[in-house]
């Protein structure tokens, strides 16, 4: 159930404003349809969502086209013109670089970069800000910009580094298939981090767009000799803090 100032928004208004068929619809049936109360500040905050969701799944495609490599960090690479690659295998913002540039230039020439699954999602929920904010406010609410999984991320998106039990499951959501015996040679297999593509696809980096059963069957033939237990994926999700950037992004284009 969808609620903006606690009173029941009309759904099918709502749904009018975006086009047929597309993710903005599936995430308000899926919130619409929930026994779980959403309620939202104003219409402005919730349609933010809605928009930013979409955004998600979308970089998250763009990301797939890319042709950014799967490396593990000891091996670890980056464009040097935007970034300076970390002893640890992050990518640090070089200075006198602007943010923007250096997030577009992943998706722009995916092939000098190679990282895992974790720091991709961080660089998709980037890009899904980036295609929302005005570039100006984007590079002054991430200035200092560190990618590394859940370890250097900012603090307007840490959110997206917990995960959290839940009763919906919307395109946008982190997600994550995780490995119990994973085989110790290959760790990197010890599970994958997804984008919710919506419709039952998952995006994980490296692995590419599947469905469960396709992540799962993968993830088991990397187990250790002898295991018994399947891969599977998690019942929680990871999510950044929706309203409060909703509040960030009005409050600075309508001060």
């Amino acid at each position: 159930m969808i609620y903006v100032d606690n009173k029941p928004v009309d759904t099918n208004q709502l749904i009018s404003q975006f086009p047929p068929n597309g993710i903005e619809n599936e995430v308000i049936n899926i919130l619409s349809k929930s026994s779980k109360k959403y309620n939202y500040d104003s219409m402005d905050q919730l349609v933010f969502e809605i928009k930013l969701r979409k955004e998600i799944v979308q970089s998250s495609n763009d990301l797939y086209n890319s042709d950014m490599g799967f490396e593990i960090f000891r091996k670890s690479r980056c464009n040097p013109k935007y970034w300076k690659r970390t002893d640890e295998g992050g990518f640090k913002l070089k200075d006198g670089v602007k943010p923007s540039d250096a997030i577009k230039d992943i998706f722009v020439n995916g092939s000098l970069y190679g990282t895992e699954c974790a720091t991709a999602m961080i660089i998709i929920y980037y890009k899904a800000l980036l295609n929302i904010f005005p570039e100006e406010l984007f590079n002054k609410l991430f200035s200092e910009i560190h990618l590394m999984n859940w370890h250097y991320i900012d603090r307007l998106l840490k959110d997206v580094g917990y995960m959290e039990d839940t009763k919906d499951y919307l395109p946008g959501d982190r997600r994550y298939f995780k490995n119990p015996e994973v085989n110790p040679k290959t760790p990197e297999w010890q599970g994958e981090n997804v984008i919710d593509m919506s419709k039952g696809m998952y995006y994980g980096h490296g692995m590419g767009k599947y469905n469960a059963e396709k992540i799962i069957k993968e993830l088991n033939e990397n187990r250790k000799p002898g295991a018994t237990k399947s891969a599977y994926l998690m019942e929680s999700v990871g999510r950044p803090n929706f309203k409060n950037l909703s509040n960030i992004y009005y409050k600075n284009i309508n001060p």
